[in-house]
């Protein structure tokens, strides 16, 4: 009972971790895809939920009936042999520009918050990742472990300061002109977008787990943390709609209202949740380009690592403002296609 509740919460916090980016921690991404409908945008939230715990399980159910190598063969189930491996190419080259953009986000952290220069944030990044990569899954899980327990304290701090603020209920009572496609559509391209880029670790996650009970606990205690965590950011954001929309980086100004020493941790939170991403996805994309190469994992990750640190000269913003739409559209095609498929009947 003990190991299956272990591997059980090893699956969510891997899970949250991977969704939980960049954009999830700056508030950018639920200001985008859900506080800007107003009220409805938490309705929106709990079907993007809905959609992450069941597409979660059913990938990585997929993955582990068919013993998943890496995201190509679930994509080989969902859009055929020879479509799957187009897809997976293309996956492969979004993923990378997904790293690129993680992990120039941790050197823009270092150069605005930490007094050190944007190229030694970059090298201090990619030498951590390199040292947890050469053990594989097991330090995604390990780091995960220990980030996102922290990650949703502070969403626990939050929660008690917004329902201390006066305007608390605000998120009960705000409005929106923005046009009903676009309110009922947000919570699919979220979802779309970041499950196709969660596949990346959660396929050979998945894999990796013998038993289907612990997946699909797993998934539901993961999606439902995701849940908990987009509710909070919402509801905290609509206290200062509309002036938030504003800032880079809203929920930065939250908690610089907690207090010093909270804000310290909030910085070093967002870059712990880049990183896991980053590794969750540097993982992922290894893991496929051996098996299209046949070279060994460790030069291929030192290879991979490289190429990012080129392409993150092009900066944080540019590269975010470039990929992520065009991806999230892309993404739309591989979610029908993953809801449409029948689930593996196991044993």
């Amino acid at each position: 009972m003990m190991k299956r509740t272990s591997k059980v919460l090893q699956i969510a916090f891997t899970y949250m971790g991977t969704i939980v980016g960049a954009g999830f921690a700056t508030g950018q991404e639920i200001l985008q895809f859900f506080t800007r409908f107003g009220f409805p945008g938490a309705i929106t939230i709990f079907l993007a939920t809905l959609m992450f715990i069941w597409l979660g399980a059913k990938m990585m159910l997929i993955a582990s009936d068919i013993r998943a190598k890496s995201y190509e063969d679930v994509n080989k189930v969902l859009f055929g042999e020879r479509y799957g491996r187009w897809v997976s190419h293309f996956m492969l080259l979004v993923l990378f520009g997904v790293c690129a953009v993680m992990l120039a986000g941790a050197g823009a952290i270092f150069s605005e918050n930490w007094n050190l220069s944007y190229q030694s944030g970059l090298l201090i990044t990619i030498f951590g990742c390199f040292l947890l990569l050469r053990k594989g899954m097991k330090a995604i899980l390990a780091v995960n472990a220990i980030v996102v327990p922290v990650m949703l304290l502070f969403t626990v701090l939050i929660i008690i300061d917004t329902v201390q603020t006066p305007g608390s209920n605000r998120w009960l009572l705000l409005s929106s002109d923005h046009s009903i496609i676009s309110l009922w559509a947000s919570p699919f391209l979220y979802a779309a977008f970041n499950l196709s880029m969660a596949q990346a670790v959660l396929v050979p996650l998945g894999a990796e787990m013998q038993d289907r009970k612990t997946i699909v606990y797993g998934s539901w205690v993961g999606g439902i943390g995701i849940g908990f965590m987009l509710i909070a950011g919402h509801i905290a954001l609509s206290v200062y709609m509309p002036g938030i929309q504003q800032y880079a980086i809203p929920m930065g100004g939250i908690a610089r209202q907690l207090g010093h020493g909270i804000q310290w941790i909030y910085i070093f939170l967002i870059f712990a949740e880049i990183f896991t991403t980053l590794i969750a996805d540097i993982y992922g994309l290894t893991l496929q380009l051996q098996e299209r190469l046949k070279v060994s994992r460790t030069l291929l990750t030192l290879i991979t690592l490289a190429c990012c640190y080129v392409a993150s000269q092009i900066g944080f913003g540019p590269l975010l403002s470039t990929l992520y739409p065009l991806f999230g559209l892309i993404s739309l095609g591989w979610l029908a296609l993953l809801i449409r498929q029948r689930p593996p009947l196991g044993d």
